[in-house]
């Protein structure tokens, strides 16, 4: 079955405090983005990856390619004014039948193992979410303030998240809701079950100051 990866980076780089998007920020020599799109690329060469980008920093990030002399091959596709618009704009060039991962952009250390479980659970049952358990204590806000929250009932997602390149892409036919918070809000507005496996604690997003130092620490151990 052909295999796609839609990885989507629409960042600002706002809550980073730096002049560039986080997407384009130096790790080990290199934007981030290119560690996050070989990661793809090392689990299965043959995998169609499609990288959505601002309209306005698709020159930008040619000339990046040319700067780093990346060579990985890679379809770049306009992104919208919403990450679900900009999903909706990858998935034109996902074919069917197929899988499809879809993945945020300034997620460079997913294991190779995250995304062969995603996509082998995906064959099997149409779609496969990462996730991991929190390690701290929550709390849960209500009208009355705030009540204890048991953390075992609780994951954090993650990308890439996996699903039936026909699933997904009639999902995507639906009209925007706030309710869309990720991918799989989108399949489960259509009545679909998610279906959740282990993602890997390294798979950061990197969003602040203190993940790019963190990344520096990683980027030697992940696999």
């Amino acid at each position: 079955m052909e295999m796609y990866v839609v990885i989507v980076a629409g960042g600002s780089g706002k809550r980073m405090g730096a002049e560039i998007p986080k997407q384009y920020l130096e790790l080990d020599g290199r934007p981030v983005l290119m560690h996050t799109i070989e990661r793809f690329k090392a689990f299965n060469p043959d995998i169609e990856i499609i990288t959505v980008l601002p309209e306005n920093q698709l020159r930008y990030w040619v000339g990046l390619t040319e700067k780093y002399s990346f060579t990985v091959p890679h379809t770049l596709v306009k992104g919208g004014s919403q990450r679900y618009n900009s999903v909706k704009n990858g998935l034109k060039f996902v074919g069917v039948p197929g899988l499809v991962a879809i993945h945020d952009g300034v997620r460079p250390f997913v294991s190779i193992d995250t995304i062969r479980r995603c996509f082998e659970t995906a064959e099997k049952l149409g779609n496969a979410i990462p996730s991991i358990s929190p390690t701290e204590s929550l709390r849960l806000l209500t009208e009355d303030g705030n009540t204890h929250l048991n953390r075992l009932l609780v994951k954090q997602i993650q990308t890439p998240q996996v699903f039936s390149s026909a699933l997904i892409k009639k999902a995507y036919t639906q009209h925007f809701s706030p309710e869309f918070t990720d991918d799989a809000t989108v399949l489960e507005m259509m009545g679909e079950k998610i279906n959740l496996i282990e993602g890997n604690r390294e798979n950061i997003k990197i969003t602040n100051p203190e993940d790019l130092l963190i990344s520096t620490v990683l980027l030697p151990i992940i696999k």
